[in-house]
C-alpha cells in the first residue's frame, strides 16, 4: 500500500495556514479534480486524496491529532459516512448547503430559479453627424428611431385585454423542471428551463392581437436630441430610457447617440483649439500687413508683421471651441505660409530682377547656418 502524502502537501498549504486558507485551498482543488469536471481517470483517487485531507485539517480537533500523531491519528482513513464535506448529504458544514457545491461546479444548476422576473430592454445606438460647426456650438436635432416598446394594448402581459397568462401545468409556474442525475457520488439534482413554457412560468392562452404575445410591439418615433456646445467626434450622449422596452415590467434600456463631425473646408480642431493654415503674399510677408482671416464666429483683422516667414503661427485668444465642461473657449492658431505665384507678367519678373541686383535675394546668416548644417548632416 502506497504510504500516503502528508495532508498540508496534498492542500498545498503551510502548517500553519488558517482555516480560511485551508478552505480555500480546498475549494481551488476540488474545482480542479471533481470528476463531473476533470474527465481524467486520475482525477478520482486525486479527489478523494483532497477530500481526506481537508476532512482532517477543518476539524480542530482532527487536526490537533494529526499535527502531533500524523496519519496515526486518523487510524481508517477517511470515512464518507462520517460527515465530511462529501460525507452525509444533508451536512455540507462550511459550504452551506448543496446548492453552494452545485454553484461551485456547475454555476447553481441545481437552484430552483422560478418564473422569468422583468429584464430591463436593451441599449440602442444611434450615430449622428453633425458639422464643425453645430459640434462647437452645439445644436438641436430631431432624430428617427424605430425600436421595440411595451404593448399599450396588452401593457406588456402579451394576453388579451381582460384575459390573464394561465400558470404553466408542466413546472406548476417555477419555469424549472427538476431531472435526478446518478453518479458515483450519489444522487444530485440539476434544473432546466421548462420545455413547455420556455422558462416563464406561465403559458399564454389568448394572445394580445396587437402583439401576438410577444408583450412588444416596433414602433418608429421622432426624438429631439440636445447636443451641447464642444462635442468632439466619437462622444457619447446618454438619453436615459430611451432604448428597447422591457420585458414582464422591466425598465427600458438607454439610447447612446455617437457623434460624428464632418471636416471643415478650413479649420482643423486640436482638443479645444481651432488650426487655420493661412496663405499670405509675398510682398505682404516682406512689407506687413493686415489681413482678413475665418474663425468660428466670422472673419476677424490680423496684422501680419514685416518679414513674417512661412511657418510662423499667430494666436487669436477665444475663437476655439467652447469647453464641453466649463466655462470659455480655446483658441484659433492661424499658421501663415507665403504663397509663391505660379504665374508672373514681364514687368513682374523685371522687378523682381531688379530686386535681387539690390540683393533682395540673399540669404541671411541665420539661414546659411542652418543650410551648412544640413550639407554636413547629408555629407555633401
Amino acid at each position: 500500500m502506497a504510504e500516503k502524502r502528508d495532508y498540508y502537501e496534498v492542500l498545498g498549504v503551510a502548517r500553519g495556514a488558517s482555516p480560511d486558507e485551508i478552505k480555500k485551498a480546498y475549494r481551488k482543488l476540488a474545482r480542479q479534480y471533481h470528476p463531473d469536471a476533470n474527465p481524467d481517470p486520475a482525477a478520482a483517487e486525486k479527489f478523494k486524496e483532497i477530500n481526506e485531507a481537508y476532512e482532517v485539517l477543518s476539524d480542530p480537533e482532527k487536526r490537533a491529532r494529526y499535527d502531533q500523531f500524523g496519519h496515526a491519528a486518523a487510524q481508517g482513513g477517511f470515512n464518507p459516512g462520517q460527515g465530511g464535506p462529501w460525507g452525509n448529504p444533508q451536512d455540507f458544514g462550511d459550504f452551506g448547503g448543496i446548492n453552494d457545491i452545485f454553484d461551485m461546479f456547475f454555476g447553481g444548476l441545481s437552484r430552483q430559479r422560478g418564473p422569468r422576473g422583468a429584464v430591463q430592454g436593451a441599449d440602442l445606438r444611434y450615430d449622428l453627424e453633425l458639422s464643425f460647426e453645430e459640434a462647437a456650438f452645439g445644436v438641436e436635432k430631431e432624430i428617427e428611431l424605430t425600436r421595440n416598446e411595451v404593448c399599450p394594448t396588452c401593457r406588456g402581459s402579451g394576453a388579451r385585454p381582460g384575459t390573464q397568462p394561465q400558470t404553466c401545468r408542466n413546472c406548476h409556474g417555477t419555469g424549472q423542471v427538476q431531472y435526478t442525475q446518478s453518479t458515483a457520488f450519489g444522487r444530485f439534482v440539476t434544473s432546466r428551463p421548462c420545455e413547455v413554457c420556455h422558462g416563464e412560468g406561465r403559458i399564454i392562452t389568448d394572445p394580445c392581437p396587437e402583439c401576438h404575445g410577444s408583450g412588444q410591439v416596433r414602433r418608429t418615433r421622432r426624438l429631439s436630441v440636445k447636443i451641447p456646445a464642444g462635442v468632439d467626434n466619437g462622444s457619447r450622449l446618454r438619453m436615459a430610457g430611451e432604448g428597447e422596452g422591457g420585458q414582464r415590467g422591466g425598465a427600458p434600456g438607454d439610447l447612446y447617440i455617437v457623434i460624428r463631425v464632418r471636416p471643415h473646408k478650413f479649420f482643423e480642431r486640436d482638443g479645444d483649439d481651432v488650426i487655420l493654415d493661412q496663405p499670405i503674399s509675398f510682398v505682404q510677408a516682406a512689407l506687413g500687413a493686415e489681413i482678413e482671416v475665418p474663425t468660428l464666429d466670422g472673419p476677424v483683422k490680423l496684422k501680419i508683421p514685416e518679414g513674417t516667414q512661412t511657418g510662423t503661427t499667430f494666436r487669436l485668444r477665444g475663437k476655439g471651441i467652447p469647453h464641453l465642461r466649463g466655462y470659455g473657449r480655446g483658441d484659433q492658431h492661424v499658421k501663415v505660409y507665403v504663397a509663391v505665384p505660379r504665374r508672373l507678367g514681364e514687368k513682374q519678373r523685371q522687378l523682381l530682377r531688379e530686386f535681387a541686383k539690390l540683393g533682395g535675394d540673399e540669404v541671411s546668416e541665420e539661414d546659411r547656418s542652418f543650410f551648412r548644417k544640413m550639407r554636413d548632416a547629408l555629407g555633401l
